[in-house]
């Protein structure tokens, strides 16, 4: 896989380099409620444009149909660019229209613009392997080479990170050769104890990555909604909390598989319930009480792990030596079900380990409960990606850049 800094020795000045960006950002109307992905993709940019380059930048945001839609347009993720770089960045408001063709065709040596959302234009998450090639060599014409720094997006086909590439000269920008430098220290030569904490809703989302880890990791600690599941498997009551019934003889065949291997599986001894789902956007209390884990009434719904359960989870991570967390422990945007994830959060921070929280929500949480980013080994851009690649996947954006 070439790096950036190999493609800018060969020499990109004056030429037009794409860089497939991943800018998906959660957006409040027109305000971004959090540039972590837009600044982690700064470095590239900036070493494009510090070399001279005509940097077009790309990205998708949210899930458009496959036509514009001006909620997930771009042009906020534009401001907020030109603020982190210090310069303008021009927008263009198509993908490979009048627009896109004009500003690229504006930009001088050194400068920057990013195009409306890929995902406007159907092609780039066709499934059929014509359409989606069609628009991969529209947007080939508007560059002469290709950086792939979008990790959030490496384990789509789709055809800015899949197909375009192919049809240029293509490195691989920082924030990629950083995110894969940190997977390979949670699958190669992992330093031991290595703890897995897993949170987030559903348990059939975690599957894979839990099957994977088995034989890798030695304590898989469990939170979230998806402990319900486990619990339930258990035979316990869980009363009105999520649970995937479903799903509940593969948990049973993972943590016999997880003894017979000797891997230690950590759920919540209690749990912070409610008889509601409680309400994110007033914040309006919700009348939380702490229950037994293995005694939810029936009434209750389970929304956070309990203080016992935040104290033993703390202590699993004390003495590990590689930590891989994704997914909060509960409702952590709600103030009376946060501290399970602040707890987890903290319990990283408190430990000599190296602490990689695995983007998506377990990103927002750290960030949102006030938490310093730079205190972690490594947060990741991409929560899907990430547990991709522990699953052992092929990730499409990553072959793809393979030379």
């Amino acid at each position: 896989m070439k790096t950036i800094d190999e493609l800018v020795t060969e020499g990109v000045f004056g030429k037009r380099v794409f860089v497939r960006a991943d800018l998906n950002v959660p957006l409040d109307g027109d305000t971004i409620t959090d540039d972590g992905r837009i600044r982690a993709a700064v470095p590239t940019i900036e070493k494009l444009a510090g070399a001279g380059a005509r940097v077009v930048v790309a990205s998708h945001l949210g899930r458009p149909k496959g036509a514009p839609d001006p909620q997930f347009s771009l042009a906020p993720v534009a401001r907020r660019l030109g603020e982190l770089l210090g310069t303008q960045v021009a927008f263009a408001a198509d993908t490979v229209g009048d627009s896109a063709k004009a500003t690229v065709g504006g930009l001088a040596d050194g400068e920057v613009t990013l195009l409306e959302n890929l995902r406007f234009n159907a092609g780039e998450t066709s499934k059929d392997d014509g359409e989606r090639g069609a628009f991969a060599d529209q947007l080939a014409a508007l560059a002469d080479a290709y950086v792939g720094d979008g990790f959030g997006a490496v384990h789509r086909k789709h055809a800015s990170v899949y197909d375009l590439p192919a049809r240029l000269p293509h490195a691989a920008g920082y924030l990629i050769a950083t995110e894969v430098g940190v997977l390979k220290k949670l699958t190669e030569d992992v330093k031991r104890p290595y703890a897995v904490v897993l949170g987030g809703a559903k348990v059939s989302d975690k599957l894979g990555v839990i099957d994977h880890l088995l034989g890798k990791a030695d304590r898989l600690l469990i939170g979230g909604g998806m402990a319900y599941t486990f619990l339930a498997a258990q035979g316990h009551e869980v009363g009105k909390s999520l649970l995937q019934e479903d799903q509940i003889p593969a948990v049973k065949g993972y943590m016999e598989r997880a003894e017979q291997l000797g891997v230690e599986f950590v759920l919540p001894i209690d749990v912070v319930a409610a008889a509601d789902f409680p309400d994110l956007k007033t914040k309006a209390p919700a009348n939380p009480t702490v229950v037994a884990a293995d005694a939810i009434p029936a009434d209750l719904e389970g929304l956070d792990i309990g203080p016992e359960s935040r104290k033993l989870y703390a202590a699993k991570l004390a003495d590990a030596a590689t930590v891989f967390w994704n997914g909060p422990m509960g409702v952590f945007e709600h103030p009376d079900f946060a501290e399970g994830t602040k707890a987890v959060a903290q319990g990283l921070l408190d430990s000599p380990a190296f602490t990689v929280v695995g983007g998506g929500d377990s990103a927002a949480a750290v960030r949102q409960l006030g938490f310093d980013e730079n205190a972690f080994g490594h947060i990741s851009t991409g929560g899907g990606a990430s547990l991709e690649y522990l699953e052992g996947k092929t990730l499409p954006g990553l072959a793809a850049l393979e030379d």
